[in-house]
């Protein structure tokens, strides 16, 4: 289906106009993300002038599950600008993996020693990933099926036992990618032990992984993960970066203890937790209405 122009860009004014509510901006965001092309990149680009850091991590995040190498050059740009918050830049390294074009291994490289380590740790990642797209290929490592839409920053491992897993998990010893392997490897299960060897993940020494343990057990959805993202969320030492995720995961679970949790954060001292917040709760919302689509926006555009 074509989507007319002047409706992808009457979404983009919703992106990016500062003076409406961030859930109806977010919203916005993800209806172009599952329209795609050139139009919405450029859309999509003008959102990095924003003051938020949160929105400017999730236009990196949308670009790089779009899979379109034209948002190479943008995603280059704002993993180079140090002005940006070290989880847009982060997430604009982990956005260039998602992507898998190889053109951008240099850049990558470069990134991969950057003095703020959550980076640094993205942008090798990433390049791990390409490495492996690359040898995937030609050798019988193929990814399993993933249950969920997203674009990983690593493949599940080939290995089925919980515990295995949980062992590569937890040891600080492998490379983050090994034990991001695991850890999807583990999302992709789906079972209680499962949920809770990924909970165990929270105390891990990388922020990066930590991040991404939440964002896991968000996909996941299962109730049981609840006390270990409130005390999380909750830990006012824990990296933004961190409390962010587990807010949102807690917002994707939609439980009604989840609420009352994302309820006393809407005033915290950190910004990026307190947007966090108010997109979860308006995730919890959609989660427990008869909505058929969260990303609506297209629906809801009327050009003149």
């Amino acid at each position: 289906m074509s989507i007319d122009e002047e409706k992808i860009r009457g979404i983009g004014k919703v992106l990016n106009d500062e003076t409406r509510p961030l859930k109806e901006r977010f919203r916005a965001l993800f209806s172009l993300k599952n329209i795609g092309g050139q139009l919405v990149i450029e859309s999509i680009e003008q959102g990095f002038k924003d003051p938020s850091a949160l929105l400017k991590h999730e236009l990196a995040y949308c670009l790089g599950q779009m899979q379109d190498s034209r948002a190479n050059p943008v995603l280059i740009n704002v993993l180079k600008d140090v002005n940006h918050e070290p989880m847009v830049r982060h997430e604009a390294g982990e956005a260039l993996g998602a992507i898998g074009d190889e053109s951008v291994i240099p850049i990558l490289e470069e990134y991969s020693k950057d003095p703020v380590i959550e980076v640094a740790e993205t942008c090798q990642l990433a390049l791990n990933r390409l490495k492996w797209l690359k040898n995937a290929e030609k050798s019988s490592d193929k990814s399993s099926e993933n249950p969920y839409a997203s674009v990983d920053p690593a493949p599940p491992l080939p290995v089925k036992d919980v515990d295995e897993l949980k062992s590569i998990l937890l040891n600080e010893e492998l490379s983050l990618f090994d034990r991001y392997r695991a850890m999807f490897s583990l999302r992709n299960l789906r079972s209680k032990e499962a949920v809770l060897a990924l909970s165990e993940g929270l105390k891990a020494k990388s922020a990066l992984f930590r991040h991404e343990i939440g964002f896991v057990l968000g996909q996941l959805q299962e109730e049981v993960s609840v006390p270990y993202l409130r005390a999380a969320l909750e830990n006012p030492e824990e990296n933004e970066m961190v409390r962010h995720e587990c807010a949102e995961a807690l917002g994707s679970i939609a439980h009604p203890d989840c609420q009352i949790i994302l309820n006393n954060y809407l005033d915290d001292k950190k910004r990026v937790v307190r947007e966090s917040c108010v997109i979860a709760l308006d995730m919890c919302e959609y989660e427990n209405s008869p909505e058929f689509q969260y990303a609506d926006t297209l629906n809801k555009i009327s050009v003149t």
